[in-house]
């Protein structure tokens, strides 16, 4: 319902009819079960400007700094431990992001 909120907002500051496409950005650590983020699009959009639109995701990885050996790595789950030391003291930087990143629209 979030994603047709932002949809509206942006239909009322730049009129368009219709979306034909909406790309997300969802980060691998945003804890975001992608299919079910497509059926609930896909309900919530029925009825709005967004019905029938493509809904594209990217998944940017995710990454981390090391606190133990200070190395930046990639991690696909916030349980996995540093792929160079083996130590879980993991900050992460990176693949929590949810985000529009363009809309397509007539």
């Amino acid at each position: 319902m979030e994603l047709i909120r932002v949809i509206e907002d942006q239909a009322r500051r730049q009129p368009f009819r219709r979306v034909r496409a909406v790309r997300l950005a969802v980060g691998v650590l945003a804890g975001v079960e992608v299919e079910a983020l497509r059926f609930g699009f896909a309900v919530a959009a029925q009825g709005t400007l967004a019905e029938g639109a493509v809904l594209e995701i990217e998944r940017p990885s995710g990454q981390a700094v090391c606190l133990d050996c200070g190395a930046v790595v990639e991690v696909r789950d916030r349980e996995e431990p540093c792929p160079r030391c083996e130590s879980y003291l993991l900050r992460v930087r990176g693949g929590t992001e949810l985000r529009v990143v363009e809309l397509e629209v007539e």
